[in-house]
């Protein structure tokens, strides 16, 4: 994706059974990291609900491929965090 003269790197990333509320959670300490977008994504729509399961199909998230590694260490830190917590965060 190129936007201007800047091209951007975005990923989607997701972590099995984790719920809406922490996703949200996740998002927002995201977003006070400089230059990261992040936003929520659905998951599949051929899926039933199931209350034993999120409500969205993961993070996407964005920045710029010439971001500081000061940044790209930031995000990775943050993930991290709650990877301990909750479980690995898988690529889609």
């Amino acid at each position: 994706m190129e936007i201007g003269k800047h091209k951007k790197q975005r990923y989607q990333i997701s972590c099995k059974g984790l719920p809406l509320a922490v996703y949200k959670e996740v998002a927002a300490h995201l977003r006070q990291v400089g230059k990261v977008q992040v936003g929520l994504f659905s998951p599949p729509s051929s899926e039933l609900f199931d209350y034993n399961k999120s409500q969205v199909g993961g993070l996407w998230l964005e920045y710029p491929e010439d971001a500081e590694d000061a940044i790209i260490q930031k995000t990775r830190q943050i993930l991290a965090y709650y990877e301990g917590i909750f479980g690995y965060w898988e690529i889609n």
